[in-house]
């Protein structure tokens, strides 16, 4: 199990349809559990954190680490000791995962897809690319989105590539 830490930097968190800790921590260990089985699951973190954001935020983080301009919907940023921390010293962290709570809510009601739905496949998504995961190449992101359909099928939701 990963402990999650939920931190939310949104004035009305509640109104944008943001998720409480204990969806957002089921969500992760599901996407977790299911990985181990697979052949990237190699790193045994214990502890993440997924920031909900405002607009501004993730636009800022989208220029900077993709070159991109305007928000994304969420953003992944594994975990790397810095150079010369002796690895044994630190906590096993997975690493960042930023989402956009005002994306999230518009994609949800462009693509017809339940709110609690389209949240639970960002927090899936965007731990799988912590876990190594990608969707670059077409068989990556074939492997992906199998991996993402299963785990949210254990949880409930519908295939959300076919909504």
């Amino acid at each position: 199990m990963v402990q999650v830490d939920v931190q939310t930097v949104l004035e009305n968190a509640e109104q944008q349809g943001v998720p409480d800790a204990g969806h957002i921590q089921t969500w992760v260990n599901a996407a977790v559990q299911q990985a181990e089985s697979g052949e990237l699951m190699t790193n045994k973190a214990t502890q993440m954190t997924v920031r909900i954001v405002e607009t501004d935020e993730m636009t800022e983080l989208n220029q900077q680490y993709r070159q991109k301009a305007g928000p994304t919907n969420v953003l992944s940023f594994p975990f790397e000791s810095p150079p010369g921390m002796p690895t044994d010293l630190m906590e096993p962290t997975l690493g960042d995962v930023v989402v956009c709570a005002a994306v999230v809510m518009r994609e949800a009601a462009e693509q017809g897809k339940t709110l609690i739905a389209h949240w639970a496949h960002m927090i899936v998504h965007g731990t799988l690319h912590l876990l190594g995961y990608d969707h670059i190449q077409n068989n990556d992101a074939q492997k992906m989105e199998s991996l993402e359909i299963i785990v949210l099928a254990g949880l409930g939701y519908e295939n959300p590539y076919s909504v």
